[in-house]
Parts: C-alpha cells; structure tokens; sequence
C-alpha cells in the first residue's frame, strides 16, 4: 500500500509542477493532495515538500490553519479575471462564458472565505 500512496504523491506533485507553468492548471491542492500521500508513503518526501522554501508555507499554512495567504488570493483572483477576460475577448459563446463566470465565482467565494493566516 506504501507503494500505491508514493505513486500517487509523485503523480500529484508532478500535476502540481505543471501547474506552475499552465495557468489554468491549479498548483497548491496538488501539492497538497501530495504532502497528504507523502504523509502516508514517504516521511523524506513528506519533510522535502513541507520545507521546500516556495511550496512548503502554502502547504502548512493550510494544514495547521486552514488558511490560504493574502498573496496567494490577490494571485488567484487576478487569474480568475485574466481568464474570463481573455474568454470574452475571444468571443466565446455567452453561455460558455456565463458558466465561467459561475464556476469562477464559487471558486473566489470559497477562496476569499478561508481565513489568511498568521504569515
């Protein structure tokens, strides 16, 4: 089993890392759905993410608080409008862009409710 849940680590934390490069691709729950397998598979994996120096505050913020940093908000809400924006600039359908804007919306609520932590 400590096999399967290593596998999945690496998996996740490789969907995290082209997150990084991708704009739509999301980064951090990646990484935290690794740190979470990590934990179970890999004590050296696990200890490398929570104190790599540009992941690892995003992962224990939200582990210990259940918070998400004022940074990392203003980040994801000026992605979410640059990619309704380039939508409506595209000249996508109105219904297509309308689901966006729901989906999006949900996202931002959820995101702007968390609380920001101690950083």
């Amino acid at each position: 089993m400590r096999y399967l849940w290593a596998t999945l680590g690496c998996l996740s934390l490789l969907c995290g890392f082209i997150g990084v490069v991708l704009p739509l691709i999301p980064t951090v729950p990646f990484l935290l759905l690794a740190a979470f397998f990590f934990a179970r598979s890999s004590e050296r994996m696990h200890s490398w993410l929570l104190s790599h120096p540009t992941f690892g505050p995003a992962i224990t913020d939200w582990q210990t608080h259940g918070a998400v940093s004022l940074h990392a908000k203003k980040m994801a809400t000026l992605a979410c409008a640059a990619v309704l924006l380039i939508s409506v600039v595209l000249g996508l359908c109105w219904q297509l862009i309308a689901i966006q804007a729901a989906t999006l919306s949900c996202v931002m609520v959820f995101l702007w409710t968390r609380p920001t932590g101690p950083r």
